[in-house]
């Protein structure tokens, strides 16, 4: 959690009600230990209320200025020893900055009230009080912030995991929706039904590559991340079936460094990529349609030749669901740009050894 994140949770309303509560409280401890002690005897109620409220408003500022730097402190050590990873490291160094910034804020306060009304009781005695007091109130403070930070987090974490995986498993549904589309379904049927009256031995291969994307299908859909080497192999049994469709009309080239091939990226997003390339696009003799796979830079990178049908606008609901999975599993995101007439998708591969969001 960053500081903003922190600062946003602990409000500047909240934070001023804890700090006033634990100021009134602390001087109210404070003043009657004094009093009892004989450090400084209280005359009456006024005075009583004379010293609260002073000491109340030096507790209060001093209180900010310990609890922005606990806060800072706090996300500092969230980032570098979070808990559960660093427990001994994380409580070493939040303790020392703990007793020594409360050490040297309480040091800074008392030589000021000091100054404002010297104390009766020798100033050492008092600082060396003083300081046992702050330290161990920071150590409170630190403590409380610590527990309301992890409360607040923990609590959005299940929020937004409920809602990832709502939106998961509407994501899945759209894709699994997509691979069974009747049209798909149709003109595959179709295809094939040709292909048993002219060419039944092709006829046999469009229905092994037909049932190998359909298993691909029910085996990943379940899964977040699936290797480019797997996705490749589902891409030419999907080509395949365009091919046998399209003819000539339709190319492919790929040329992928053999490195990539155990890099990872969502299911099907070649599908999806490939699917709005031939949808959208005029596949004919005088307009063929070339589509080319290759890899750059640790990116997958689809490009092709524009030349769009007449036809609807298409509210490129794959493409979006493309890029919510891509959110599922990683900080990086696919972009698809216009360049020279040529539609490119840019499919970012994911090293599943250096990348701890993903989760198998």
């Amino acid at each position: 959690m960053s500081l903003k994140q922190i600062h946003s949770f602990l409000s500047f309303s909240n934070l001023l009600k804890l700090i006033i509560g634990l100021a009134i409280g602390i001087q109210i401890i404070v003043i009657s230990y004094n009093h009892l002690n004989g450090y400084y005897v209280i005359d009456g109620y006024l005075h009583f209320f004379t010293r609260l409220l002073l000491g109340s408003f030096l507790s209060l500022l001093s209180g900010f200025l310990i609890s922005y730097p606990d806060l800072f402190i706090i996300q500092y050590m969230n980032r570098i020893a979070p808990w559960g990873k660093n427990l001994i490291k994380r409580i070493s160094i939040e303790l020392v900055f703990t007793v020594s910034f409360a050490a040297l804020i309480s040091v800074l306060f008392t030589l000021l009230v000091n100054w404002i009304h010297i104390y009766e009781d020798d100033i050492a005695s008092v600082l060396i009080t003083n300081v046992l007091i702050y330290i161990v109130i920071n150590i409170i403070v630190v403590a409380v912030f610590e527990a309301w930070i992890f409360f607040i987090e923990s609590d959005r974490a299940k929020q937004k995991a409920d809602l990832l995986q709502q939106e998961l498993s509407q994501i899945k549904f759209e894709v699994l929706k997509s691979q069974i589309n009747p049209h798909f379904l149709f003109n595959s049927l179709n295809v094939l039904s040709s292909l048993l009256k002219n060419d039944t031995s092709k006829a046999e291969q469009f229905i092994d590559e037909f049932s190998q994307i359909y298993r691909y299908v029910l085996e990943t859909i379940e899964q977040p991340v699936s290797t480019l080497s797997k996705e490749l192999e589902f891409m030419r049994s999907y080509l395949f079936l365009q091919q046998i469709r399209y003819g000539d009309t339709l190319t492919f080239s790929v040329n992928i460094s053999a490195d990539l091939l155990s890099w990872v990226l969502p299911p099907l997003s070649l599908q999806v990529v490939l699917e709005n390339a031939i949808k959208h696009n005029i596949v004919n003799e005088s307009k063929p349609l070339k589509i080319e796979i290759l890899s750059e830079n640790n990116i997958l990178l689809i490009r092709n030749n524009i030349q769009l049908k007449i036809s609807g606008n298409s509210i490129g609901l794959g493409l979006k669901n493309l890029v919510k999975r891509y959110a599922l599993i990683s900080k990086l995101e696919p972009t698809f740009t216009v360049v020279n007439n040529q539609y490119i998708a840019k499919l970012p591969l994911i090293n599943i050894e250096n990348d701890e969001r993903i989760d198998n």
